[in-house]
């Protein structure tokens, strides 16, 4: 039983148990006055009969109309008159009536006896007779029974009131209780929020004080493993000049876009070297030099922005050498992209940030994922290689296979939508286990399929750009939710399905979303929804989708976590069912000692907010026993289990 609800109860016995004693004080001090005035009513009227009778003593018939006249009224039970030597009855009128408006129950609890008086009748200075009167309670006991109950009826009042008012002022004084609660909640959420308004009771000021602080200790302890781990990534990944991203990045994102995968789609990568950049340095000066390199990646941040391609990753090699890693498009996005990085060089070469003609040069070389990561860098040089020995070309891309789709736009289009409104959609399923126990699942990530026109099932990194540039993502996404909420209506095992940008980004799709959510909340334990951190909508947006999620009864986890660091800051608010870690930094993290560290970082980070680690692409023992001793909650790859039908 809740304290408000202990002490409302507290507060009503108390008051039933003081109303009960004032009720009953009050009718015993009422019942012993009327019994002193029936008892006075009886003698005055034994004295004023006696009085009234002294002369007429030897006359039976006067003293019968007289005993006759006042016992009339009806305020008597009886009136006796007797001799005194023999005690003879000269005259006696009695009765038995009761009163009718007062209850047999009252009249025997409240037991109000009759009260007599009597007088002597002198005939001279001898006692002739003797006058007895008893005065009947029937109008004493009425007058008792309307004060009682006017007494309880005007007691319940106050109580009633006394209660109303005890128990708004219980709950107004104990509404800190109740938003303490909702802080301590969202502390097990891993949400830390404080409280404004602090009461002004005294021991509860004191607790809500005490629990705001150990709140904002806790965000402090946060933000600063989230600030250093940043740095850490910063000084490992990141290029000091442009803010770019540095060779080591670059290499470990190209090897992991080249592994098959289930997401992983063919690309192009472009290669941009500045030509001549020892005799820039030496004709403009370092500083002016540094500013063309910056102004080069503050080009392709803006290209990166207007593409909203969180995959592509812009990085600088070293030197004036800078790379753009471009998956999911084909040739002819390929070359409109050369064209507009040409433009973009051309109109700083026109500004004056350079003197030479043109500002550099590109090489463009497609990719697949099997491909070795030596073979695409290689392509791609001989690319730049060809274009620098050309005048007449800035750039030059190179196809070094066979495996390019043959489909345009317009096939593409029509299979997929035939796939989509058929409901030619295969759920494949890979499992995501405890690092410590392999054997442990945690939940099936779910993947699809899409089966082509000859039925032929096509994983998602060949289907997935396609759908993007059609417009159909949030088309995808529902149908994925819809085709996963009716396997988990069979198969009760939890699950985990990622949401497209489009779907978070729009707010009709995201209500749509939602509603297919509450319509299910049946299977809410069984699914948590995945959004990528690389894809991530406004904070104020995310927060408002985490809570409306949960509302629903599902739970809301973040993918290819690791590239956007600084954000780690926001996650106290969102309630994350977990976090899984980027791929690229999992791999060969057995090997590479940075890569082991920056992990480190980041679980330090989340575990002090208690928040579950899940790597992603675990592909050797090496890794996942490096995870298994950095104390990772859960794992997934190909090594612990490939995707595959769902296979009961």
């Amino acid at each position: 039983m809740s304290l408000l609800k202990q002490l409302f109860l507290a507060i009503c016995l108390f008051l039933v148990v003081a109303f009960t004693g004032s009720f009953i004080a009050g009718v015993e001090s009422s019942r012993e006055q009327l019994i002193s005035q029936l008892r006075s009513h009886a003698q005055d009227a034994a004295t004023a009969l006696g009085l009234s009778m002294t002369p007429h003593v030897d006359d039976p018939a006067m003293i019968e109309l007289m005993v006759s006249s006042i016992f009339d009224s009806g305020y008597f039970a009886s009136i006796r008159v007797m001799r005194i030597p023999d005690e003879q009855v000269i005259v006696e009128r009695s009765s038995d009536s009761t009163a009718e408006t007062v209850p047999s129950w009252f009249a025997q609890l409240v037991n109000l006896q009759a009260q007599g008086g009597d007088a002597l009748i002198m005939r001279g200075w001898e006692q002739a007779a003797r006058v007895e009167v008893i005065s009947h309670p029937q109008f004493a006991l009425a007058k008792l029974w309307d004060s009682a109950i006017g007494s309880l009826l005007w007691l319940l009042l106050c109580g009633l009131i006394s209660a109303i008012l005890g128990g708004w002022l219980l709950r107004t004084q104990l509404r800190p209780l109740d938003t303490m609660v909702q802080q301590a909640q969202a502390i097990s959420r891993r949400e830390f929020m404080t409280l404004p308004k602090v009461p002004r009771t005294p021991e509860l000021k004191r607790v809500v004080m005490a629990m705001n602080q150990m709140v904002e200790k806790l965000k402090t302890l946060f933000a600063e493993e989230a600030a250093r781990s940043e740095k850490l990534r910063e000084e490992a990944y990141q290029d000091s000049i442009t803010g770019l991203a540095n060779r080591r990045l670059f290499d470990i994102r190209l090897a992991n876009q080249l592994v098959v995968s289930e997401q992983h789609a063919e690309g192009y990568l472009i290669l941009l070297r500045v030509n001549d950049l020892a005799g820039l340095n030496q004709r403009l000066g370092g500083q002016r030099t540094d500013a063309l390199i910056g102004a080069i990646g503050e080009l392709l941040k803006r290209l990166l922005n207007q593409t909203n391609r969180a995959d592509w990753l812009a990085s600088r090699s070293r030197g004036g050498e800078f790379s753009l890693l471009a998956p999911g498009i084909g040739r002819e996005e390929a070359d409109l992209l050369a064209d507009e990085l040409h433009g973009g060089l051309e109109s700083l070469r026109q500004t004056g940030a350079s003197d030479c003609t043109p500002v550099a040069h590109m090489g463009i070389a497609a990719f697949r994922p099997g491909e070795e990561a030596s073979q695409v860098i290689g392509r791609a040089d001989q690319a730049l290689a060809q274009a620098q020995n050309d005048p007449s070309r800035d750039w030059v891309r190179l196809d070094d296979y066979n495996a390019q789709p043959t489909q345009g736009l317009h096939d593409w289009r029509a299979w997929i939508d035939d796939a989509l409104n058929r409901g030619k959609l295969q759920l494949y399923f890979q499992p995501v286990t405890q690092c410590a126990d392999r054997g442990q699942l945690l939940h099936q990530k779910v993947l699809a399929r899409l089966l082509d026109p000859q039925g032929e099932a096509i994983a998602a990194g060949k289907f997935l750009p396609w759908i993007e540039r059609l417009g159909w993502t949030t088309r995808f996404d529902l149908a994925m939710l819809e085709h996963s909420l009716a396997h988990l209506a069979q198969h009760a095992v939890p699950l985990a399905l990622s949401l497209s940008a489009a779907t978070l980004r729009e707010p009709a799709s995201r209500k749509r979303l939602l509603e297919m959510l509450r319509q299910h909340s049946q299977q809410a334990s069984l699914l948590t929804l995945e959004v990528d951190e690389r894809h991530l909508p406004p904070a104020a947006e995310l927060e408002s989708l985490s809570q409306a999620v949960r509302q629903a009864g599902f739970s809301l986890g973040l993918q290819h976590f690791g590239g956007r660091f600084s954000l780690i800051g926001n996650l106290t608010h969102l309630g994350l069912a977990y976090l899984k870690i980027d791929g690229t930094y999992i791999r060969a993290i057995d090997q590479e000692s940075d890569k082991r560290m920056f992990i480190e970082a980041v679980f330090r980070a989340t575990n002090s907010i208690d928040l579950p680690l899940i790597a992603e692409m675990v592909e050797t023992e090496g890794e996942l026993a490096v995870l298994k001793e950095l104390g990772l909650y859960g794992a997934m790859g190909r090594l612990l289990g490939a995707p595959t039908p769902w296979q009961g």
